[in-house]
């Protein structure tokens, strides 16, 4: 498709206004850009205003948090170590070898006590969250395993990732903090920071400026509001969840801040539309990442815009691979909202009835069925993707 026709074009832009109408009880402010695999951009529209109670506009040019599509960039960097053998997707001891924190998990049992783990963790179950690893604001006896203190995951402190698994190794899927962990492997093996790492092996290659865990002052000057809905529906402001990247200025700050894989990044909309990579001859196969993803194609893990290739063609089929076909039916267990000020339950992240569901390294495959993006929303980050040809649409609260 070379582009959309003009009464497409017109009927997306009406949609997308009529989604923002009221700024109080729909949404404040939106993005949504459509791209093709060939990096052109079939659609960018704004509406709305840069959040709730602001005057200003919301442009094409606003910088989102994009939440947890961090982790598939996270996961490319994971594999293009892969291919160059320095991590291995079922290499238990190099896990080890590299951290000693996830040698020496414990598991977190039904009782609150933590037992020793009945298998090692691999990169694979990392990557495809059957580590183990879970999130607090989705899983209640982590939340309460974690009292009177309690885990942050958004604080940008290293020790919020010294959490207990809450399920055995290679046992089951559950959303977690598991590709944050996956980030700091790739740290420790290349000696980088994740961030560093992502600049230099993807964002440089495909020409990428406004994409960063810690965003530069024309970013922040530009980054979308948080919102808050109420329980009577309505919106309200909101401080800022990943809040320690926006405020440390030294270097020494900087470095000190922990680097999230699992939902680090800030990015400009249309940037991240240009990234992901995916495969033509997977056209069939969308992809969602849990509550929030988008698909976007990228040429076999070519950009089709420079030229570079930041990963192969195989390692790319590998990422779309379903790992957990044990699990065909994973996503219809339902989420709780163990903390509510920051998600709402969701009891079914996966709504089309009669059809399986699968995960690849880091994202959820959803097959042919398009109505499945149609998907349950927790709130959190309120970044929410959908494939077809591919797109994004972007809203932050």
């Amino acid at each position: 498709m070379s582009k959309l026709s003009t009464s497409a074009v017109s009927g997306l832009r009406t949609t997308v206004d009529a989604a923002c109408a009221d700024p109080v009880s729909d949404i404040p402010g939106v993005t949504v850009v459509v791209v093709n695999k060939n990096g052109e951009e079939l659609f960018a529209h704004s509406s709305g205003n840069r959040g709730v109670g602001s005057t200003e506009k919301m442009t094409l040019d606003n910088i989102f948090w994009i939440a947890s599509c961090t982790k598939m960039i996270t996961g490319i960097a994971c594999m293009q170590l892969v291919e160059k053998g320095l991590l291995a997707l079922d290499d238990s001891a190099l896990v080890e070898k590299l951290s000693s924190e996830l040698r020496d998990v414990k598991v977190l049992t039904s009782d609150g006590k933590l037992a020793e783990k009945s298998k090692p963790i691999t990169l694979r179950m990392l990557l495809s969250h059957t580590a183990g690893f879970g999130y607090t604001f989705f899983n209640e006896k982590l939340r309460d395993f974690s009292k009177p203190i309690g885990y942050d995951e958004f604080s940008g402190h290293s020790f919020d990732m010294l959490q207990p698994l809450v399920n055995e190794p290679g046992e089951t899927w559950e959303y977690g903090i598991n590709i944050d962990w996956a980030g700091v492997l790739v740290e420790r093996v290349t000696g980088l920071s994740l961030n560093d790492y992502i600049q230099k092996n993807i964002m440089q290659p495909l020409g990428l400026k406004n994409i960063s865990m810690f965003p530069s002052g024309d970013m922040k000057a530009k980054l979308a509001h948080m919102n808050f809905r109420n329980l009577d529906g309505k919106l309200s402001k909101y401080d800022h969840i990943q809040r320690r990247p926006l405020i440390v200025e030294t270097e020494d700050q900087v470095k000190s801040c922990f680097n999230s894989g699992g939902a680090g990044c800030f990015a400009k909309p249309q940037e991240y539309a240009r990234k992901s990579p995916c495969l033509k001859n997977l056209k069939r196969m969308l992809l969602k990442h849990a509550i929030e993803i988008l698909a976007t194609l990228l040429n076999n893990g070519t950009s089709p815009i420079t030229g570079a290739q930041i990963l192969k063609q195989v390692t790319v089929e590998e990422m779309f691979k379903n790992q957990i076909p044990n699990l065909p039916n994973f996503a219809r267990n339902g989420i709780p909202d163990s903390k509510p000020w920051l998600t709402n339950p969701i009891p079914d992240l996966y709504p089309a009835p009669g059809h399986e569901q699968g995960w690849g390294l880091t994202f959820m495959l959803t097959g042919d069925r398009l109505d499945a993006l149609r998907e349950q929303h927790n709130g959190l980050g309120s970044q929410i993707y959908g494939g077809g040809v591919t797109g994004r649409k972007v809203s932050q609260g």
